[in-house]
C-alpha cells in the first residue's frame, strides 16, 4: 500500500467523518423543507376532508421520527460506527417510499369548495415535494454509503496496524 494512503487511513483514527455526518444533516433540511410545504398547504380545510385526517398525524409523527434517527444516524457515522450507515440507509429508502404515500395520494385527490372542484395538491406543489423527498433520500443514502466506505477502511486500517476497532 502507498505511504500515502496509509497516512490517510491512519488519520481517519482522530479525525471525524463529516461528509456522511453533513450529507445526512442535508437531509434532515430537505425533510423540513418537504414537510412544511405539504403542512403550510390549506386546500381543503374549509371541508376538512383531506390533510384533517389522521394520515397528517401520521406524518407528523413520522417526520419527528426521521429527524431524530437522522440525527442520531448523523453522530454515529461522524465517529465511524457501521451500524449508522445502515440506519442512513433504511431512512433513505422510506424517504423514497414516502413519495407514494401522501404527496401521490394528494396529488391524485380533489377536493369541491364553494361549488368548484380544486387538486389538493397541483402538479408544482407535487414536483416540489417530491423533489425534497428525492433529495433527502439521497442525503441518507450518500451518507450511509461513504460512511460503510470510510468504517471498513479504517477497520482494514487498524487491523493491519494491529490495533482494535
Amino acid at each position: 500500500m502507498n505511504e500515502e494512503l496509509t497516512i490517510k487511513r491512519d488519520r481517519m483514527r482522530f479525525t471525524k467523518n463529516t461528509l456522511s455526518s453533513t450529507l445526512a444533516i442535508l437531509a434532515i433540511v430537505f425533510d423540513v423543507f418537504y414537510f412544511i410545504n405539504i403542512y403550510k398547504s390549506d386546500v381543503g380545510h374549509s371541508v376538512g376532508n383531506f390533510y384533517y385526517q389522521s394520515r397528517i398525524g401520521v406524518s407528523i409523527v413520522y417526520n419527528l421520527v426521521f429527524m431524530l434517527a437522522a440525527f442520531l444516524a448523523s453522530e454515529g457515522v461522524k465517529n465511524y460506527r457501521k451500524e449508522y450507515c445502515w440506519v442512513l440507509l433504511v431512512i433513505g429508502v422510506l424517504q423514497i417510499v414516502r413519495i407514494f404515500i401522501l404527496p401521490a395520494q394528494a396529488s391524485a385527490a380533489e377536493v369541491t369548495i364553494g361549488g368548484v372542484t380544486t387538486k389538493v395538491m397541483e402538479s408544482p406543489q407535487h414536483v416540489r415535494v417530491t423533489i425534497y423527498l428525492l433529495l433527502s433520500a439521497a442525503g441518507c443514502i450518500a451518507g450511509g454509503v461513504i460512511g460503510a466506505i470510510r468504517c471498513r477502511e479504517l477497520s482494514e486500517h487498524l487491523a493491519s496496524i494491529g490495533e482494535k476497532a
